[in-house]
């Protein structure tokens, strides 16, 4: 069969450690396997992936002050980033960006409807409820614009969480049925540990000790306010915090908070493994990775309702708690409640493995492009 011609477009490549460029780039290397011939365009403040057969990298030179600043990853590329972006989509059969406010994306977006190329965007996030009322004014400005030209006029759409879904689709009228398909997991890293005390052991861990995981950017929506608040109410728990960002747990002053940085994947996941749950208060970023990551390894986990409501497939089996008031004493409870569970690792490694395969998911992405570029 002949491979497709693809540009992606997105705002970072996964060094950067998003859940969206990290889900791209998973994407990007099955499609390449076997499927597509792909310029991946993405800004160069993180390495680019190795070029491999089907698939080509142009890292292009940005100024990242906005995330540095204000933690709103938005990218800002000059002139003649833009140029090589507009010549790879030109030169592609079907245009793939993933989410539509990005600076770089609405180009890309742009270049194709004038070219004629189809469009497929898949759409990861939301609305953000950010601290700062101007953020919040301009991301929910920013998503009612461009994701009414964006999405709308997309010749398909994806959603990865039916709460991002539910959200766009009030003031957006789709061309076509928008879909959505759950991100993948790579249950060849992300599984079940043979011996866990052993691994806790190896990492130093305490084994009489609950041991609560968060993952990901230590940001405002990710919740981190309220887990300093948790870490201090629960001094007899091991709070391991799994990532970076702008916020620094480590200097809360708490001696069972411990943070680990720059972790490879198969580092976070011996984490996760030696965890007893993972907990992620997160607003606003429909169905983060790293709790399909957490659960294909057996750790259940904790996120609130509105994470939740982002895999509706999951409610039977994922806990999940609304913020606000008495948030503190809620989430005390649960996280007391869920710990200790041993016997219910193993049912929650098997449903992640049978419902976030990676396989299914870019089987369905193979057939939007070939029907797109059809």
């Amino acid at each position: 069969m002949t491979r497709l011609r693809v540009a992606l477009v997105t705002h970072y490549f996964p060094a950067h450690r998003g859940g969206v460029e990290i889900v791209a780039g998973e994407l990007a290397r099955r499609l390449a396997d076997g499927t597509a011939d792909i310029v991946w365009t993405a800004s160069a403040t993180d390495e680019a992936p190795p070029e491999r057969p089907g698939l080509r990298c142009v890292a292009v030179p940005a100024c990242n002050f906005a995330e540095r600043r204000l933690g709103f990853p938005f990218p800002l590329w000059g002139p003649q980033g833009l140029a090589a972006l507009v010549r790879a989509v030109r030169g592609a059969e079907v245009l793939h960006i993933h989410d539509c406010v990005y600076l770089p994306n609405v180009v890309a977006w742009a270049a194709a409807k004038l070219a004629g190329k189809p469009v497929l965007v898949t759409q990861h996030v939301g609305m953000v409820p950010y601290r700062s009322a101007f953020l919040r004014v301009l991301l929910a400005t920013a998503n009612r614009i461009l994701g009414t030209l964006v999405l709308g006029s997309a010749t398909r759409t994806v959603f990865v969480s039916e709460v991002v879904r539910e959200y766009f689709s009030r003031f957006v009228r789709f061309g076509s049925p928008p879909l959505r398909i759950a991100n993948g997991v790579d249950t060849t890293v992300f599984s079940p540990a043979g011996d866990r005390a052993a691994l806790r052991a190896r990492l130093g861990l305490a084994a009489e000790k609950p041991v609560l995981i968060f993952a990901g950017r230590f940001v405002e929506k990710k919740g981190l306010p309220l887990l300093r608040r948790l870490a201090e109410r629960m001094p007899g728990a091991v709070w391991l915090f799994a990532g970076w960002g702008p916020l620094d747990p480590g200097a809360w002053g708490l001696a069972n908070v411990r943070v680990e940085r720059d972790l490879a994947q198969r580092e976070l996941a011996q984490y996760y493994q030696a965890a007893d749950l993972l907990v992620l208060p997160s607003v606003g970023e429909g169905f983060p990775l790293v709790v399909q990551e957490a659960m294909a390894c057996g750790t259940p986990a904790l996120v609130s309702t509105d994470t939740a409501a982002g895999a509706p497939e999951a409610a039977a089996i994922l806990a999940a708690e609304p913020l606000g008031e008495h948030a503190d004493e809620r989430w005390q409870a649960r996280i007391e409640a869920l710990v200790g569970h041993e016997d219910h690792r193993s049912a929650v490694a098997s449903f992640a493995a049978a419902q976030w395969s990676w396989e299914r998911c870019a089987a369905r992405y193979v057939e939007l492009l070939r029907a797109c570029a059809a």
